[in-house]
């Protein structure tokens, strides 16, 4: 007969609920307990327009809807026969106390003095706080209160997270030529696995190189011709790779990681406008990440002058492009003419809740500062003949309590590589400049 599991009680900080508003219906049949500082610190988040401050609204709504009864007294079923019951915990506990221990007097100490204070009511129960704040964990374990981060939505082996190509030695210099004449390949020729959807490879034998595709459609890998994408050139395999995928009519959604200086914005912007008129619109976007966590409120001018700071590596690369050619010329004047007609538009993420995006390409640079949460809010606006590109280095977060493991766009490549419509790839090689290679290397 299995053994039966030992319940527990997870007190939950304000940084799960603020990273994740559902998160407490996802411990299984155990009890869940929310500080009331948390409730606290939830109401000073639930204005303004970041995805923390929906979440902390939605958690506030969830609670409302689920009980009209006292919260501090009784325990409250959550939803569904698979949940435990949720109960908000006043502040409380001194064997020890947090602020007394720590010599000061913080939100985080009363949170830990909750837990503590649960732990001493309910002797027979393990009480795990659970907590996005890595300093919060290690006071809650040097009160001997134990503590772990939230890992529901993780990515559980980030070293292994999918790239989107393979590099392929073969024995034979004559399968490449038999490649390049016949246009494509049965992967049972090259490997024994049936290759991910829309996987990429660099094929190589005895000085002899090739680039090829997994079609999912036609079943074989097919060569990967280098293009131009609106006069940006590809400089290495995995950039034709990332302006193959971009441009591809079939993918609609697409990925492109990689560290600072790679090209993974220029060649989403090149590859968008190259396919302009596919689509009506070209929206930008990337995560606002205010500095030392103000408010963008806090910048003078109205809501454009207030995000255009933030947005100005778009602007960057858009005149990177812009400079390829002459300014009498027809290409620079139709980035120009796309502008002022808002055909190209700079948008904030705000900008797209609660609508349907519908026949327009939409760029997301930076999305690694997006958490899970938000990455599928913006693939569910998508409506008909939409395309959604998401670029970003899942190694350089600035949004707190994300990392390379629990980011929104670790966590969609690690869950779409093997979709139809979606392609990846990681781009390896900096192309910014010799100087920025060395120092990218070395410093």
């Amino acid at each position: 007969m299995p053994k039966k599991k030992a319940k527990k009680i997870f007190v939950l900080d304000t940084s799960v609920l603020l990273y994740d508003y559902e998160a407490v219906r996802n411990f299984e049949k155990n009890d869940v307990a929310i500080p009331i500082t948390v409730l606290e610190e939830l109401d000073t988040f639930k204005k303004g327009n970041t995805v923390i401050n929906l979440h902390a609204r939605e958690f506030i709504r969830y609670l409302d809807g689920i009980s009209d009864t006292n919260m501090l007294q009784d325990w409250i079923p959550l939803n569904g026969r698979s949940h435990g019951k949720l109960k908000v915990i006043s502040n409380g506990g001194d064997h020890p106390d947090a602020n007394k221990v720590f010599g000061s007097h913080k939100n985080d100490h009363e949170i830990i003095n909750s837990a503590l204070k649960l732990k001493e009511d309910y002797p027979d129960t393990r009480v795990i706080l659970v907590s996005k704040d890595i300093n919060l964990r290690l006071k809650a374990r040097a009160l001997n209160l134990e503590s772990e981060d939230y890992e529901t939505v993780q990515v559980k082996d980030i070293d292994h997270l999918y790239r989107g190509k393979t590099d392929l030695e073969l024995e034979d210099p004559s399968i490449i030529s038999q490649f390049y004449e016949k246009g494509k390949i049965r992967p049972k020729d090259l490997m024994e696995d049936t290759p991910p959807n829309n996987h990429y490879y660099i094929m190589k034998s005895h000085g002899a190189s090739a680039l090829g595709w997994y079609n999912p459609k036609s079943k074989y890998i097919e060569v990967v011709e280098k293009m131009q994408a609106y006069g940006i050139q590809p400089r290495n395999a995995e950039q034709t790779f990332a302006l193959h995928a971009l441009t591809n009519p079939n993918i609609l959604l697409a990925t492109v990681t990689g560290a600072a200086g790679t090209g993974k914005t220029l060649l989403a912007l090149a590859s968008a406008l190259e396919q302009r008129s596919s689509f009506k619109q070209i929206y930008l976007a990337r995560p606002i990440v205010p500095l030392s966590n103000k408010d963008i409120g806090y910048l003078p001018g109205d809501a454009e002058a207030k995000i255009n700071p933030y947005m100005q590596p778009l602007w960057d690369n858009l005149s990177f492009i812009k400079n390829q050619f002459k300014e009498n010329s027809k290409q620079y004047k139709k980035i120009e003419e796309m502008i002022q007609t808002e055909k190209l538009r700079i948008v904030p993420l705000a900008y797209i809740r609660g609508r349907s995006l519908s026949n327009v390409i939409f760029i997301v640079d930076e999305a690694q500062n997006l958490t899970p949460h938000e990455i599928k809010t913006i693939i569910t606006r998508a409506g008909e003949n939409t395309k959604i590109i998401f670029t970003g280095d899942i190694f350089q977060i600035d949004t707190p309590y994300l990392d390379a493991q629990s980011n929104g766009l670790s966590y969609l490549v690690d869950r779409m590589n093997r979709t139809e419509l979606y392609a990846h790839i990681n781009l390896e090689k900096g192309e910014r400049s010799e100087l920025a290679n060395v120092a990218s290397k070395l410093l």
